[in-house]
């Protein structure tokens, strides 16, 4: 049975990625900073029969939660087939890039992009040890340059500047990590899931949860024949379903 970790599993996206997963018959450890909301996540999971699930609390603004979960996980399991790095947060609006406190920009790199790679250096050893590693980073088409460049994008007006700089470093990283790993059974790819109506946009989104989740899955079940290095967008690209970064 292949194992994946999730961060930032407990509701949203990457509580119904968890699902599919389960539905797909992945054993889920489900990342969540929250002990009692996490607790109530997996009591969901198994009431709806989804038994092969348990909770790893990580916080990954915390390098010594970062590496306390590795040490719980390596006890339960030798080999880590994906890993999910979904965990993010948006910062507080309005966000421009002369009035935003610094201190805004480093507490959402440090979840966005500082906390991507802690996780993924803390676990890569068991990624290793799996046949077809994956990892999947959940990102945002506002994260891409060259759609932020393009007057005529759909959402060319925003520009929040902690949230989007962000996302454009953790496609970077997507990128460089991606090339590292290129001559290993390694897929690293980033997803942006699309504009979707959860908690973290006050339910702005049109998008659905299950449709977010699902393009997050299809990177995380890729085949030894799938692509590496990609950035994944249905919502920025529908033809190709690749955004340029």
């Amino acid at each position: 049975m292949k194992t994946v970790l999730i961060t930032g599993a407990n509701k949203s996206i990457g509580f119904e990625a968890a699902r599919q997963l389960l539905q797909q018959g992945y054993y889920v450890y489900l990342g969540c900073r929250d002990l009692q909301k996490g607790e109530q996540a997996v009591s969901q999971l198994q009431a709806e029969g989804l038994t092969q699930v348990e909770l790893i609390e990580i916080n990954v603004d915390k390098i010594d939660s970062i590496k306390a979960a590795r040490e719980v996980l390596g006890q339960k399991t030798k080999v880590l087939d994906v890993l999910i790095n979904n965990a993010g947060i948006l910062g507080s609006m309005q966000q421009t890039p002369l009035e935003t406190d610094i201190s805004m920009f480093k507490q959402v790199f440090e979840t966005n992009f500082f906390g991507v790679i802690e996780v993924t250096q803390a676990f890569i050893d068991l990624l290793k040890a799996a046949p077809e590693p994956r990892i999947v980073n959940v990102t945002s088409g506002l994260g891409s340059l060259t759609l932020q460049s393009d007057p005529t994008w759909k959402y060319y007006p925003y520009k929040a500047a902690c949230y989007v700089s962000s996302k454009a470093a953790l496609n970077a990283y997507t990128i460089v990590l991606a090339h590292n790993l290129r001559d290993t059974p390694f897929k690293v790819n980033a997803v942006d899931p699309g504009y979707t109506a959860t908690d973290f946009n006050h339910h702005f989104g049109p998008g659905t949860v299950q449709d977010a989740a699902a393009r997050v899955v299809k990177a995380a079940v890729l085949g030894s024949d799938g692509p590496t290095g990609q950035f994944f967008s249905d919502d920025n690209s529908p033809e190709t379903g690749i955004s340029p970064w």
